[in-house]
């Protein structure tokens, strides 16, 4: 099992990077967090809904996402409540207050309950765990469904994680220790240094303190990495900062108070000719070459925040002007002219009607049931040469639209209600949007995307011809994996028998 002596030590990349390294070894590693809470998701081939991690962690593992290896999502909506999700369907909405109470019981039952299916499923692999936020929540200690409740369940040997890039280290390693129950201090079976820059030299001594204050091993010291990784917290965006001093094209992605499914940008971050910048509603948007309107879990409400910072008219300002937004799921419904909320699921009142942004004649009412699948289609637009690209995905939303004026807007695909397109306008205005989560993982449709961008700036096109984002993620985990078995020594960890320790003075 991978702790962390705080949410953000690295815990997911490291669950990965050991996932690949066992794989590698000969062994099937066997991904799994029990509860997880986030709002970025994938959705698996039997429609089941889980967290994005554990389908990075999945992949480093060689083996296909599945709801079983995160058994419990949280997906909060911004008012002390979160959706909760058991084994890929949602069961209910909880107030953190009243969490423990209602739901540790049922949670517990569908951990075990993933915990066997994947264990069935898979017989003779290897459990890899990953802990959640802190181990030692002194006042959730009792309650915590995901950290050390689990570990002496499956008698699972420790690793904790500690991130030294913030600061105060060994207090994060001494304090995490000190709060364990007698219990639980024998399952922890090393230590790892994470986020380390410089010298690794210089961390000699303050190695060999922690061995012999701590009686743990430090089984090593991770780099600091510069690949870019999807991140568990969405805050983590805000930090990337741009590595592409001659990036060629400029999209703003909208950041959304209920951003979800951040993890769609990625293929787009990783082009070399792409900058993304962050924005949040209310800054000035200038004019980048296409606006981006991420996902939402509150589609109301973060369209009211689109309103009430001025964003909303800015972005029709764009369009008009000559500017291209493209829109992800909930961005895609914000574009349309009517949403209709008779439940109150997407944080309006029950029965509310609002106005859309106008820029695509559309009309979305939410429902109570999720529309969650996975999909493949081929793209009509944008145009090119060549034979229509084929392009893969998910859909995970509420709500169905449907085209006011049929002509006033043309399908983005065969399938006509995956998404929509429109110019606008006289000076060359585009809207366009889907419900195809994962569309900028297909390489070729991505190219094509960016292509109609780079001729309205006259700059030479790309190649089309570019393998699925999934190919260039897997040489990523690759390289990940080579600084952790470069770094790490697991032996003391995967040894059979008991836990070795250092003696303490």
């Amino acid at each position: 099992m991978v702790l962390g002596t705080s949410s953000g030590a690295g815990k997911s990349l490291m669950t990965a990077a050991l996932c690949r390294v066992l794989r590698r070894r000969g062994e099937q590693p066997l991904p799994f967090k029990g509860q997880n809470m986030s709002l970025n998701a994938w959705v698996d081939p039997q429609g089941g809904e889980m967290a994005y991690s554990q389908a990075l962690q999945a992949w480093a593992a060689g083996l296909e996402p599945r709801v079983a290896m995160n058994p419990v999502l949280l997906k909060p909506r911004g008012d002390s409540t979160s959706e909760v999700i058991h084994l890929g369907h949602s069961v209910g909405t909880a107030r953190a207050e009243h969490y423990y109470r209602d739901w540790f019981r049922p949670g517990w039952a569908a951990i075990r309950t993933g915990l066997a299916e994947l264990q069935a499923a898979h017989p003779g692999g290897r459990l890899v765990l990953e802990g959640a936020g802190s181990p030692v929540e002194v006042n959730l200690q009792a309650r915590d469904l995901t950290n050390l409740r689990l570990a002496q369940y499956l008698r699972a040997r420790c690793l904790l994680v500690a991130d030294i890039e913030r600061g105060g280290v060994f207090a994060q390693i001494v304090g995490t220790l000190a709060l364990l129950r007698p219990v639980e201090r024998p399952l922890i079976g090393g230590l790892l240094i994470n986020r380390f820059r410089g010298r690794r030299s210089l961390f000699d001594a303050g190695r060999d303190w922690l061995e012999q204050q701590t009686g743990v091993p430090v089984l090593g010291v991770m780099p600091w990495l510069d690949e870019l990784f999807p991140p568990e917290d969405s805050l983590d965006l805000l930090e990337r900062g741009s590595r592409k001093p001659r990036a060629e094209l400029s999209l703003v992605v909208v950041r959304l108070p209920s951003l979800s499914n951040f993890s769609d940008l990625d293929p787009l971050e990783a082009e070399p000719s792409v900058r993304l910048r962050w924005q949040r509603p209310g800054e000035p948007l200038e004019q980048p070459d296409a606006v981006i309107l991420p996902g939402s879990k509150q589609t109301l409400r973060d369209l009211a925040a689109l309103r009430g910072s001025g964003m909303a008219e800015q972005l029709r300002a764009y369009v008009a002007r000559g500017g291209q937004v493209f829109a992800l799921c909930g961005g895609l419904q914000m574009l349309g002219e009517e949403l209709h909320d008779p439940e109150g699921l997407e944080g309006g009142q029950p029965g509310e009607r609002v106005s859309g942004l106008g820029l695509l004649p559309l009309r979305t009412v939410f429902h109570g049931d999720k529309a969650l699948r996975q999909r493949q289609s081929r793209a009509v637009w944008p145009p090119g040469p060549g034979d229509l690209p084929v392009v893969e995905g998910f859909e995970l939303h509420h709500g169905r639209s449907e085209r006011t004026d049929p002509a006033g807007c043309a399908p983005l695909a065969q399938d006509g209600a995956l998404g929509w397109w429109a110019e606008s306008g006289s000076q060359g205005g585009l809207v366009a949007g889907t419900y195809l989560h994962g569309i900028f993982e297909n390489g070729p449709w991505r190219r094509r995307w960016l292509n109609q961008l780079r001729r309205r700036r006259r700059l030479p096109p790309l190649e089309e011809h570019q393998p699925h984002h999934g190919r260039q993620r897997d040489a990523l985990l690759d390289r990940l994996a080579d600084a952790f078995e470069a770094h790490i020594d697991l032996g003391p960890l995967l040894a059979p028998g008991p836990l070795p320790r250092t003696p303490r003075p």
